[in-house]
């Protein structure tokens, strides 16, 4: 240890290193690590409930360095910071420890033990061309492993002669390149529409459909399990319950209960209240029950299956095996992720928000007549927040988030264990099923959602190929697909900006559901979610202006601003940056809708050729830099162009208005008149788009 390091030791060692650290509930500041500590417990530190509760062990950190690092680590959590550094969250601080110590490693065999003061540029190129050879594959792994050294110059006024003496991006080879490697969560892999059609049906099936029976399984579970058992009395009272018990089995017919194939001895003894040992002296009538009735997996929990799928039972019966697939260990586990499932999708929250959802954290709005008609959630937002322990923030969500919601308070409202005020807290349920959160998070951590996703998908695929079924979720370049919680997002983001209409669950309006988004959401935190979607609006608009150049559609235009269409691109198709290129990169697809000059805006009854001078939607109101679509005038609006889809979709409104006009005796008088208007405003619109060859589009697609 150098003389600073002493110095700094000796002044620090009884100092709790958390203490400028806001702390998890039920924790005190001397019940937490100080500094003199081998380990750092930092779970105390953790305030957000499904963060890991880490700890920072010096004994893998080089001897030499040992010292150093200590400090470094203290500086980060409570000490004195540099100038202009902000106090790090506790997994950048997790991150760059381990981080270091790869550095430190590879140091103490590259520079022979030598102070931390005499690393040079060389040095630190080598580390970069180790990086290199050893996570050649792995830019965000090399980049995590390169800004955790950076801290060793920034706290150089901390470390003092412990530090870098030179600033390691200012050396020759430092850093690499890596123009797609993007950040945030727009670089998170959207889950592919089949497989999530398949994987929130399946959700919404449990939900809906299968919740009740598991449920019923697992309060059974928990009222045998505080059933009090008698000593061992083998005659008198005991004997004629067990005698009682046995015939009632074979008056009804029911199995004795199983495991396996075998009787389950243990669940007699428990439903009859007796035990183990006072059954051996009635092995015989047992047998000659088994004889008369046989035995069942799912004869102990006995429960009443009344969930459906296709007309038939979902499950013959929930058993007690935790290594059967309709265990009630299994099914609980199953059950709790396809909540996770449709929260997260239809919220759009991020993982920390659901996994702070409280007890009666949602919400109906009742109209005049008492039923729902709006579903509010409560929660903590982190994301953008000064605050470590995040900020109150709403949801407005759809109802089956309602519904999974409350599926998780009856989960979690557990006679025996207790109620459980965190939905997403860890559930053991039937034997076997493991510590379920020995690491004292109330919530379940992020790679344990990670895990119970993809097993839901596992459960789901070995299901349908023992039910012979066809709706499996299916595999994406021969693999099942890997879940993690932060797609959910940034999938939802997709299909509000797609609006796919139905192609998911077949029930959930995607453009409604938007709105609700917007409006309960976006306002509520610096959450970006508004951000995300109009990143995926503009993707559409520019896959398909660069289909319309393409594939010469953008001479094929109808409308009042048909030329003016024409002409924005065609100047667009002769740009240098995008002249007879495809691309799929997103950044270059944002960049083709916004290009100066287009203003072209693709919708399904009109292509806006946007000219705020003529833009009916934006009458009386302030300029902005685009059309409201919401607030558009087809009809009337000199802005509008047509396509052949846009001239398809007012043939199906003419189709469904003249549906409507052939019994006008049912029609009110006012009605009749409206929709009479309507109709011949449609067809004046597609007469009047008549291009200068002089012939009707909406006649030629009609034919």
């Amino acid at each position: 240890m150098t003389g600073p390091q002493k110095r700094r030791a000796l002044g620090a060692e009884q100092s709790f290193v958390l203490r400028e650290r806001p702390l998890r509930d039920g924790y005190e500041l001397r019940d937490t690590a100080r500094y003199a500590d081998a380990e750092w417990q930092l779970a105390p530190a953790s305030v957000q409930k499904q963060a890991r509760g880490l700890t920072l062990r010096f004994n893998r950190v080089p001897e030499q360095f040992r010292g150093m690092h200590r400090w470094l680590m203290f500086t980060m959590l409570s000490g004195v910071l540099p100038p202009g550094e902000d106090r790090a969250s506790i997994p950048t601080i997790i991150a760059t420890h381990y981080s270091l110590i790869t550095f430190y490693r590879w140091l103490d065999l590259e520079n022979g033990g030598r102070p931390m003061s005499t690393v040079t540029g060389s040095n630190l190129e080598r580390y970069q061309l180790h990086l290199l050879l050893k996570y050649p594959g792995s830019y965000g792994r090399r980049h995590a492993l390169r800004a955790a050294v950076r801290y060793l110059w920034r706290y150089r006024q901390c470390l003092g002669s412990d530090g870098l003496t030179s600033d390691p991006i200012r050396v020759r080879g430092w850093g690499e390149a890596h123009s797609s490697s993007g950040s945030g969560e727009n670089s998170t892999p959207r889950i592919p529409e089949l497989v999530h059609s398949r994987l929130l049906v399946w959700a919404l099936r449990f939900v809906d459909d299968f919740a009740d029976d598991i449920l019923q399984a697992s309060d059974r579970w928990e009222d045998l399990r505080v059933i009090r058992r008698r000593s061992y009395t083998p005659q008198g009272v005991t004997a004629s319950k067990i005698a009682a018990y046995l015939q009632d089995r074979v008056d009804a017919g029911r199995p004795l209960p199983g495991f396996n194939g075998h009787v389950n001895y243990a669940a007699i003894a428990r439903s009859v209240d007796c035990t183990r040992r006072a059954l051996d002296l009635h092995d015989e009538a047992i047998h000659n029950a088994v004889d008369a009735v046989g035995v069942s997996d799912f004869a102990y929990l006995g429960v009443s299956v009344r969930g459906k799928l296709d007309g038939a039972a979902w499950t013959e019966g929930v058993s007690l095996d935790p290594s059967r697939d309709d265990s009630i260990a299994s099914l609980t586990q199953v059950l709790q992720a396809a909540c996770y499932i449709v929260v997260a999708f239809l919220s759009g929250m991020r993982d920390s928000e659901v996994k702070h959802l409280r007890r009666g954290a949602c919400e109906a709005r009742l109209d005049a007549n008492g039923e729902p008609y709006r579903w509010f959630v409560r929660s903590t937002a982190f994301k953008g927040e000064l605050e470590a322990e995040g900020v109150p923030a709403t949801w407005v969500v759809a109802p089956p988030v309602a519904t999974a919601l409350a599926v998780l308070e009856r989960v979690h409202d557990n006679r025996a264990r207790g109620r459980n005020e965190w939905l997403f807290g860890p559930i053991k349920s039937g034997p076997g099923a493991g510590s379920a959160g020995r690491g004292g998070n109330v919530a379940m951590t992020t790679a344990g959602t990670n895990r119970q996703l993809n097993r839901f998908i596992q459960w789901v695929n070995a299901y349908c190929t023992t039910h012979n079924r066809a709706d499996r979720i299916p595999d994406v370049d021969g693999r099942p697909w890997k879940l993690s919680t932060r797609q959910f997002r940034r999938t939802l983001a997709w299909y509000i900006a797609r609006r796919p209409g139905g192609s998911i669950a077949g029930a959930i309006q995607y453009r409604h559901h938007s709105i609700q988004m917007f409006e309960g959401y976006a306002g509520t935190s610096d959450s970006g979610f508004r951000a995300e979607v109009e990143a995926e609006e503009a993707i559409l608009r520019g896959e398909t202006l660069q289909a319309l150049i393409d594939q010469h559609e953008h001479l094929d235009l109808f409308g009042p601003a048909r030329a003016d269409a024409a002409s924005r691109l065609a100047a667009l198709a002769q740009d240098p940056g995008f002249a007879g290129q495809v691309t799929t990169d997103r950044r270059r697809l944002i960049r083709l809708a916004s290009a100066k000059g287009a203003e072209i805006y693709p919708g399904k009854y009109v292509t806006c050729v946007y000219n705020p001078d003529k833009a009916l939607c934006r009458a009386g109101r302030q300029p902005t830099t685009g059309p409201d679509l919401n607030a558009c005038k087809p009809l009337a609006c000199k802005n509008v162009a047509l396509d052949s889809a846009n001239i398809s979709a007012w043939l199906e409104e003419l189709t469904e208005l003249d549906v409507a006009l052939s019994a006008p005796s049912v029609l009110p008088p006012a009605l009749l008149v409206s929709l009479q208007a309507r109709r011949d405003q449609v067809q004046r619109l597609l007469a009047n788009s008549q291009n200068g060859a002089g012939h009707d589009p909406a006649r030629e697609l009609a034919d």
